[in-house]
């Protein structure tokens, strides 16, 4: 099911300044993104003409991350602030009014249908952490190539706003970003195609997959439900165990931001076998197979259909 927009509004944490026009700036353009992989959308559209900081870096986990002084300092000197939207940063309201920032505090879910997560899942991640829990919406909507397509949109408007003088530029670099994301697309979508639907049932650490899920046509499951600070119960694990054995999941994988033993606990249970390592939140360090957004889709798709091929 998928949640109306204005119901993704209402749960925002903070109120979001629109695109008011600004006038053309001679220094680069400062830009805070919240997590790693909005901070290299925003690289892909900025390039040279934005300062760009990143809050929570490679391997970050945007779910449980504190934000220090230095964090506060960088979203006080911003002009634009790029972040996720539907109460994915828990810390970004704290920030925004520790940090007193008079930035643009843009969210790129914006104009986005969101999914909703079922009943049980919201129930669980109610209960079990409220100082992190999203709420009823699933706020991992990056893990769509065609979502990420609005969020570079959602990118150029905002840097167009901020600076105008810059804005044929932007415009520019969206657009071969974008021709971009239609190749990763059609490569996501052939890798896919190439799997048996009989096998396309994986497990990962948490539930962040579900717009992988709805767009591409797997189905994963998670032990630790909606966010990493969750920690599932004997009974919750001894559910999944028993719904792995039933829908004979293909393969298990651990992600970069969440311990393995869970994940290899239930492999050992299961006997299915740990396929690696996917990225789910963030991206990896420089060197590591997840650097860009544009790496992290073909590191995954990649790890899910060699384990379950074999290739």
């Amino acid at each position: 099911m998928r949640k109306a927009i204005h119901a993704a509004l209402a749960l925002s944490v903070i109120t979001l300044t629109g695109f008011a026009t600004f006038p053309a700036l001679a220094d680069p353009l400062k830009v805070v993104a919240t997590f790693s992989i909005i901070g290299d959308l925003a690289k892909n559209v900025g390039g040279e003409r934005i300062e760009l900081s990143t809050l929570v870096g490679p391997n970050g986990d945007a779910h449980v991350y504190e934000p220090r002084p230095a964090d506060a300092v960088a979203m006080a000197n911003a002009d634009v602030v790029l972040v996720n939207g539907l109460a994915f940063e828990g810390f970004l309201q704290r920030l925004v009014e520790s940090s007193a920032t008079k930035a643009a505090v843009v969210e790129l879910t914006r104009g986005i249908a969101p999914l909703e997560f079922s009943e049980e899942e919201h129930e669980e991640d109610r209960h079990g952490h409220e100082d992190h829990g999203h709420g009823p919406l699933d706020p991992h909507a990056f893990q769509s190539i065609a979502n990420a397509k609005v969020y570079v949109q959602n990118i150029a408007d905002a840097f167009c706003a901020a600076d105008a003088q810059g804005c044929a530029d932007y415009r520019a670099n969206a657009g071969a970003y974008t021709g971009r994301l239609d190749a990763l697309e059609a490569e996501v979508k052939a890798a896919i195609a190439s799997i048996p639907e009989s096998k396309r049932v994986v497990i990962t650490s948490h539930d962040a997959f579900g717009y992988f899920a709805h767009e591409y046509g797997l189905t994963f499951l998670a032990p630790q439900g909606i966010s990493t600070d969750a920690e599932p119960s004997a009974a919750d694990v001894a559910k999944l165990v028993e719904q792995v054995r039933d829908d004979k999941a293909a393969a298990i994988f651990v992600e970069n931001i969440t311990n393995p033993k869970l994940i290899e606990q239930i492999a050992g249970e299961t006997g299915v076998k740990v396929g690696g390592t996917l990225y789910s939140d963030s991206l990896s360090a420089p060197d590591g197979p997840a650097a860009t957004y544009i790496d992290m889709m073909r590191n995954n798709i990649a790890e899910i259909k060699g384990a379950i091929l074999g290739s």
